[in-house]
């Protein structure tokens, strides 16, 4: 084929004579650069990456590992009506169902990504295969081959929306920078023609369905493509302005919420998932656009950049990213054919984030960029499980960008913060202590029991039914990395209270449909500490709860009342879940005896006092009820919960404790604290000496003191009183004495339908020293009254400080 001589990766404007393409010269005649040329060498260097030793690792390793995988899709291509490699097929004529219509969508975008693995391993140095003419040639041609067969201008779309919109057009956009003018121009045109085609101006018509959120910022990333490639002004201009609807906070539906929450599909947490794809959309087209005629100007893009410490921060944790907000990517960690390459988990959603933020950085402003480059850092250096720059789904950009940050003696490495976040937008809570981290997954009127989609997280039922995840400094950071989604038990999730009621694999409206019937999930915070409490409902399911968390200085501390259930079936409470690897025999120590390490083994305390799990820590039980443990070996395969998932088995251990309730319940409960990372001595101190007191534990309110931290905290679930504090209808209550003779108060409605809110606190009180607007004083002296105007809050904390 003839090759097209519009240059558009062409010499610059210095007159030199050749481009070097990866180490691969040019033949396109030299000329100056206008803008658009500009453009796309700078696309082509954000895709390929820049400034890396292709002979030292992780480089070295990655490079060849690519030229390796080129060299296989080059030997299996097979370009045939329907199909350009036989195990991809895109053919439609007439889809037997929605599933296979949407396989075959999704072959579309599948071929296209091979042909960019192709193209970077004829494009990077170090590949074996750099500058290779055949593998171009076949490049070339497959490329030609689907333009013609199926993504063309005229083609009816189907199967899912998102490959002929997103997916196709962004491996094309990479494409188009790799290969520059070595693509025949009458190719690159009906590809342009193409996306046009797939990717109207209507697409971005409107901030409503599928254009929205991430999904917005990639239909931006589209239209770019046509802007850049196409050499057309108002479709880059289309694609910058269209952006603006993604900057300000949202008060509903999809976007970034004041509090740092971010919601996807109407009403699923999705800050991991979604959230890194809009995250890495706009750093791409920040970087792309910078200082050009396009470039993003918009001030609302200020809420944007402050949503990297408001947003993605407090969920990373060592590198990791909490599975709380990665919806149904938790079901995703291993595809057929190569499972440990295709590995996706935790650590690699928090990789992707963590590359991500190291690009917005590049063109942040300076005090910006070197906050970011800190906490790059430091997330990286953190990540023993699983080392940043050994992460096989990392590109070689995405590493050089991070190698850099990491080599540079000026960049100090942030340490993880401390201190509470209540995302109340999205019924999510991260508490970071000095050492251990946490996160209670919770869903309710507003917020998903779960969703799932496209044949993904089949059985996540009750992962928002108060799953409390926690991670320690140097322990349990593979705790849900390690085969954890496809082994264990989904009704014993760590932390829910749930029914054994049996559930078909997608029970429940697809997309996160199914919503609880309850308002009041939410909680309040100073900052430091948090009262965080559910009204629980079962999906499916008869089951009622309410479930509180008080999140303190070194421990958790749980309470449970008024479960109740009428499925005819058993129902528990989850007090914990450990997966204990492949062969993990962690000792367990009940009440200073040592048990049985065998697999399986199970047996029922009636009342036990104290427990400790070794490499965890410990769980003091505040309440006279039986706990069973249990130790047993599942076997899963990611298929089980992904149909796009690898059949290989695996197996892993797990340890569980949890309160068995009988079989319709009527008025169960539990009590027990987790001290994460605590030794066998201190769990038996906490135990001997009483720590926390439980004010209250029913279906009405729940609460409890703990005297050395200063800390009373109650949930009120309906008016009352408790350990000295009236509400005067539902709402979430935290006091905190300090050592300066002050305390703190704070208020909040997480039902979120209070007008006022009157607060009494049976304590003498001198003086107010601060107060929010909303919070008005009505009485001080021998105790303090207070009225708290909630309207609007959206569940936000009201914070009083007075002096004792």
């Amino acid at each position: 084929m003839p090759l097209s001589r519009r240059g558009f990766l062409t010499a610059t404007a210095a007159g030199t004579g050749a481009t070097l393409l990866g180490g691969v010269a040019s033949a396109a005649p030299a000329r100056a650069a206008d803008e658009f040329d500009v453009l796309r060498q700078r696309w082509r260097s954000l895709v390929l990456g820049a400034g890396f030793d292709a002979a030292a690792e992780p480089f070295r390793g990655r490079l060849a590992g690519l030229g390796a995988d080129a060299a296989d899709l080059r030997r299996s291509m097979a370009p045939a009506a329907g199909s350009l490699w036989p195990d991809l097929v895109y053919a439609d004529p007439e889809p037997d169902t929605d599933a296979e219509s949407f396989t075959h969508s999704a072959a579309v975008t599948g071929s296209l990504q091979r042909l960019v693995t192709m193209a970077h391993a004829w494009a990077q140095p170090g590949t074996g295969l750099t500058g290779d003419a055949a593998l171009l040639t076949a490049v070339t041609t497959g490329l030609d081959h689907l333009h013609t067969q199926v993504y063309r201008a005229g083609q009816a779309r189907y199967g899912n929306w998102w490959h002929w919109q997103i997916g196709a057009p962004r491996a094309l956009f990479d494409l188009c920078a790799i290969l520059g003018d070595r693509l025949p121009a009458d190719l690159v045109a009906g590809l342009v023609a193409a996306v046009d085609h797939f990717v109207p101006d209507s697409a971005v018509a409107t901030y409503t369905g599928t254009s929205t959120g991430a999904n917005r910022v990639d239909l931006c990333r589209s239209i770019a493509f046509t802007g850049v490639v196409g050499r057309d002004a108002a479709r880059l201009a289309l694609a910058r302005d269209a952006l603006s609807p993604v900057f300000p906070h949202v008060t509903t539906g999809d976007g970034f919420y004041r509090d740092g929450s971010f919601i996807q599909h109407g009403w699923v947490p999705y800050t991991g998932t979604y959230g890194n794809e809009l995250l890495g959309g706009l750093a791409v087209l920040f970087a792309l656009l910078a200082g050009s005629s396009w470039a993003v100007t918009d001030p609302n893009r200020r809420l944007f950049l402050d949503s990297v410490e408001r947003s993605y921060a407090p969920v990373l944790f060592n590198g990791l990213m909490m599975d709380g907000v990665s919806g149904r990517g938790i079901s995703r960690g291993a595809a057929p054919g190569d499972p440990a390459r295709a590995r996706d988990d935790d650590h690699v959603r928090g990789h992707a984030v963590i590359a991500n933020i190291a690009l917005l950085a590049q063109g942040a402003p300076p005090a910006e960029a070197a906050r970011w480059k800190g906490m790059v850092k430091g997330w990286a250096a953190r990540d023993a499980y699983a080392p940043l720059l050994s992460d096989p789904r990392l590109g070689v950009a995405a590493l050089a960008r991070c190698r850099e940050i990491l080599d540079d003696p000026a960049v100090a490495a942030t340490a993880e913060p401390t201190g509470h976040r209540l995302f109340a937008a999205m019924d999510r809570a991260v508490h970071r202590r000095p050492g251990w981290a946490a996160m209670v997954s919770m869903s309710s009127a507003r917020i998903a029991f779960y969703e799932h989609g496209n044949g993904e997280n089949l059985r996540g039922w009750h992962t928002g039914a108060g799953m409390l995840c926690w991670w320690g400094a140097d322990f349990g950071n593979g705790q849900y990395s390690d085969a954890f989604w496809p082994t264990v038990d989904p009704y014993r999730l760590p932390g829910v209270t749930v029914s054994r009621k049996a559930l078909a694999d997608a029970a429940g409206g697809a997309w996160g449909a199914d919503k609880p019937n309850a308002v009041w999930v939410g909680g309040t915070t100073d900052g430091e500490f948090a009262a965080v409490g559910q009204d629980t409902r079962g999906l499916h399911s008869t089951l009622t709860a309410r479930k509180s968390w008080f999140l303190l200085d070194d421990a958790v501390i749980c309470l449970g009342g008024g479960v109740a259930c009428s499925d005819g079936t058993a129902v528990e409470s989850v007090y914990d879940n450990r997966n204990l690897g492949a062969s993990g025999t962690h000792a367990l120590t009940v009440d200073g005896t040592v048990q049985p390490v065998a697999h399986p083994w199970s047996a029922t305390f009636p009342a036990p006092r104290w427990a400790h799990l070794a490499g965890f820590g410990g769980y003091v039980f505040l309440d006279d009820r039986a706990v069973v443990f249990r130790r047993e070996e599942r076997t899963g395969r990611w298929r089980d919960i992904n149909t796009g998932g690898s059949t290989t088995a695996i197996t892993r251990r797990y340890l569980a404790l949890y309160r068995h309730h009988g079989t319709d319940p009527v008025s169960g409960g539990y009590a027990y604290l987790v001290m994460p990372g605590a030794t066998a001595a201190a769990t038996a101190a906490r135990a001997d000496a009483p720590w926390a007191t439980v004010l209250a534990n029913g279906p009405d309110r729940q609460g409890v003191a703990v005297p050395s931290l200063g800390v009373t905290a109650v949930n009120f679930f309906a008016a009352g009183s408790a350990g000295g504090v009236t509400a005067s209808a539902p709402a979430s209550v935290l006091v905190r004495e300090r050592g300066d003779g002050t305390a703190v108060v704070c208020v909040a409605d997480p039902r979120r339908s209070a007008t006022t809110i009157d607060v009494t606190w049976a304590r003498a009180v001198g003086s107010v020293v601060s107060r929010d607007p909303t919070v008005t004083v009505t009485g001080t002296g021998a105790s303090l009254a207070l009225r708290v105007n909630a309207a609007g809050s959206a569940g936000a904390a009201h914070r009083l400080v007075v002096r004792l």
